[in-house]
C-alpha cells in the first residue's frame, strides 16, 4: 500500500505539479505528515522533489527531470495488458497490428517476475465466447471522429459502402457507439440530408472542416445506431404479443434484435426476420407465453417446432 501510494504522489507530480500538501493529502487519503515521508522517500530513491513554502507553494519535480517512459503498480500492469486482450477478442481494438505492438512494448518495459505473472495470466485465460471476426476501424480516422464528436465539428468522410462502392460526404458527427463487435459513427449525413449510421472500420479517410454543428437536444447515439440496425429490411415483419413485463423483455432482448413496446395486452415485440423458423425457435426459447399477430406463416413455423419437439420427446 505504501509503495502503491508513493508511486500515485509521483504521477500526481508529473501531472499536476505545485499542488499544496493538503491537497496532495486528500488526493491520497493520508495526512500531511505522510505527504513529506512519501517525498523523502521519492528523494531517496533518486526522484528530486521540491517543496516550496508560501501562499503559493506547493510540491513539484525539479525543473528538467525526466521521468522514465513507463512505472505500473502490478495492478495496473495487469489492467492494461487485460484490456489488450480483451479488446482484441471483442473487436473493441483498432488497428490491424496495434494491440500486438502495445502489448510487445509493455512486456518490454516491465521487470521481468511481473513481465511473466502477467503474460501467464494472458496466455492461460480462457473465453466463453468465438473472437471477433469482424473488421477493425484504423485509428486515424477514428480519433479525428472522436474529436470532431468532442468539439462539435462537421468531418469530410472518404467511405465505402457494403456493396464497396466509393464516396464523399460531409457528416456532423453527434456520437461513436461500439455495439456486438463493431464501431460505428451516428450523425446528419449533408449527401442524402437525413440521420444515418455509419460503420468506421469503412471509413478510409476522415478531416475535420472548419464548420460547427450544435447536436439535437436528447439525441441518444446509442438508441439511433441500434434502432437503425434493428431497421434494416428482412423478408418477414414479425409482430407478436409477449406475457412479461417490459423490463423482463428488454432483459432477455437485445435493442438491436427487436423494437418492444408496453400495452394493455402484454409486451408488443415489433421485428423484421430473415427465417421465421429461427424466430419460432427464438420465441419458445424465451420461455414465455406468446401470441403471433403476424404474419400468419409464423403460426405454422410455430406448430411445426412444437410437433418436432414432441416427436423427439416421444419415448
Amino acid at each position: 500500500m505504501t509503495a502503491a501510494r508513493v508511486l500515485a504522489l509521483l504521477e500526481l507530480l508529473q501531472a499536476a505539479p505545485g499542488l499544496t500538501g493538503p491537497e496532495l493529502a486528500a488526493r491520497l487519503q493520508v495526512d500531511e505528515r505522510t505527504v513529506r515521508r512519501y517525498a523523502v522517500r521519492l528523494g531517496e530513491l533518486g526522484v528530486p522533489v521540491e517543496a516550496e513554502r508560501g501562499r503559493y507553494g506547493g510540491y513539484r519535480l525539479l525543473p528538467g527531470y525526466k521521468l522514465p517512459p513507463l512505472m505500473l503498480t502490478d495492478d495496473e500492469a495487469t489492467a492494461v495488458v487485460l484490456g489488450l486482450v480483451a479488446g482484441r477478442r471483442t473487436g473493441l481494438a483498432v488497428g490491424e497490428a496495434a494491440t500486438e505492438s502495445a502489448l510487445a512494448k509493455i512486456q518490454r518495459v516491465l521487470p521481468r517476475a511481473l513481465r511473466e505473472r502477467v503474460d501467464a495470466v494472458a496466455q492461460t485465460l480462457d473465453h466463453t465466447r468465438a473472437p471477433a471476426a469482424t473488421p477493425v476501424p484504423r485509428a486515424g480516422p477514428l480519433l479525428v471522429l472522436a474529436d470532431a464528436v468532442r468539439h462539435g465539428r462537421t468531418v469530410r468522410l472518404a467511405y465505402r459502402s457494403w456493396r464497396g462502392e466509393q464516396s464523399e460526404r460531409e457528416l456532423d458527427p453527434y456520437g461513436i457507439v461500439f455495439h456486438s463487435g463493431r464501431w460505428y459513427v451516428a450523425g446528419f449525413d449533408h449527401r442524402s440530408g437525413e440521420l444515418r449510421t455509419f460503420r468506421v472500420d469503412r471509413v478510409a479517410d476522415a478531416e475535420r472542416t472548419g464548420r460547427g454543428f450544435e447536436v439535437p437536444e436528447g439525441f441518444d447515439a446509442a438508441g439511433h445506431v441500434t434502432g437503425s440496425l434493428s431497421a434494416v429490411p428482412y423478408r418477414h415483419e414479425v409482430r407478436v404479443l409477449l406475457a412479461t413485463t417490459l423490463e423482463e423483455a428488454r432483459r432477455r432482448l437485445p435493442a438491436a434484435a427487436a423494437t418492444l413496446e408496453e400495452t394493455p395486452e402484454g409486451v408488443l415485440l415489433t421485428a423484421r426476420a430473415e427465417r421465421l423458423d429461427g424466430m419460432a425457435q427464438m420465441l419458445a426459447g424465451l420461455g414465455w407465453p406468446f401470441t403471433v399477430l403476424e404474419p400468419e406463416a409464423l403460426r405454422g413455423e410455430v406448430r411445426a417446432l412444437a410437433a418436432r419437439l414432441a416427436e423427439w420427446a416421444a419415448p
